[in-house]
């Protein structure tokens, strides 16, 4: 099997890492290229149809935060002026990156020390997924995690000073894909998009 060549758009470096692991288990061979972003959500939608260009002659694998826009079809109607290039696979994680990583009920529950009762099945459902997850943290038994993921007192940040290095690690030692689909529905149809993508 041929590779197949890829660039990536993320908002940080927890959504780079997801798509990573993502296409090492998509059953096809990616060979990865540049990764653009790390600039969050704004980065992204400035530069969309510079990245629709590019696709013409790479592929582009993009994932990006529906937030609070309505649904996935108003935030695609609003970042596309034109057509999307067939090389472009753009995602949306309802409503954060995060619920993907809490749609492994189980694995996320084993990584913080708490019951997998305390997340909810539909995570596509929680309003803030982000804030969620803190909340969570601040119910684990583990010092040395909490005082990364949880933002300091007084402080202006949403976040710990490594929530993102923890979170990664999560991604890369922890978090079961084939579990995560059952409860999220935007990462079951992003596993499926990269699995049957054949670039022209």
């Amino acid at each position: 099997m041929n590779e197949i060549p890829i660039n990536l758009v993320v908002e940080d470096s927890l959504s780079e890492a997801v798509l990573r692991k993502l296409l090492e288990v998509s059953g096809k061979r990616f060979a990865v290229g540049a990764c653009y972003g790390h600039g969050g959500f704004g980065y992204i939608k400035s530069r969309i149809m510079g990245f629709n260009n590019a696709a013409k002659g790479t592929p582009f694998l993009v994932l990006t935060d529906l937030d609070k826009s309505d649904c996935p079809p108003v935030l695609i109607n609003e970042w596309f002026s034109g057509q999307k290039n067939h090389n472009l696979i753009f995602r949306i994680a309802v409503r954060e990156v995060e619920s993907w990583l809490l749609a492994d009920r189980n694995g996320f529950a084993k990584f913080i020390r708490i019951r997998e009762t305390l997340i909810p099945a539909d995570v596509e459902n929680i309003g803030d997924p982000k804030q969620f997850l803190i909340d969570l943290v601040r119910k684990s038994p583990k010092t040395t995690l909490k005082n990364d993921i949880i933002p300091r007192e007084r402080s202006t940040a949403k976040t710990g000073p490594n929530y993102n290095g923890r979170l990664v690690d999560f991604v890369y030692h922890g978090w079961n894909i084939r579990t995560a689909q059952r409860n999220s529905h935007s990462l079951d149809k992003t596993v499926a998009a990269l699995s049957k993508f054949i670039p022209v």
